[in-house]
């Protein structure tokens, strides 16, 4: 028998060590693209098998030419840095005219100025981490996307698909 420097039982080891994890991603404003992206790509540095289920306003997410939005309506806790301290957002401000323009703005600022990645490196990240991106196919009937709208990378299926990733992974996250 040869000797390819494997040491026995540590392939065994090596596949009950081997994790993965599965992520439901439902929204699809700039702020909400983040978690899921970092999360993902983290993981799979991490040797983690990944997979990430894009459905309804996530699955914008995956659209080729993004246009990313911060909307302040309805997120309370939204700060932002502002003369050394921060301000929160009422959200009654949230409904006037260019207020989500004047947000999304600052927050783009914002990730430029930190260095923070962009959506779209982090998508292209997962991407060349094997991270398995699947587009909910009954919403893009229902949202009436083309397969040409989206993502070369991007794997198509249903929650049956989901499903199947889900119950064998060891983390599952709904973002």
């Amino acid at each position: 028998m040869a000797d390819n420097g494997i040491q026995p039982g540590a392939m065994a080891e090596s596949l009950e060590n081997a994790k993965s994890m599965s992520i439901i991603v439902t929204k699809g404003t700039l702020d909400w693209a983040y978690p899921p992206f970092i999360l993902a790509t983290t993981a799979a540095a991490m040797d983690v098998k990944v997979s990430m289920f894009f459905t309804f306003y996530g699955l914008g997410l995956l659209k080729k030419n993004l246009n990313l939005r911060v909307s302040p309506l309805g997120n309370a806790a939204m700060e932002m840095p502002m003369m050394g301290g921060h301000m929160r957002m009422p959200n009654i401000v949230g409904m006037l005219p260019g207020v989500t323009g004047m947000a999304t703005s600052m927050m783009k600022g914002m990730i430029k100025k930190k260095g923070v990645a962009s959506i779209e490196e982090l998508r292209e990240a997962a991407a060349l981490s094997d991270v398995q991106m699947i587009a909910c196919q009954m919403t893009m009937d229902l949202f009436e996307y083309k397969q040409s709208d989206m993502l070369d990378e991007v794997e198509y299926g249903g929650a049956a698909t989901y499903m199947e990733n889900a119950l064998k992974s060891d983390i599952n996250l709904y973002i």
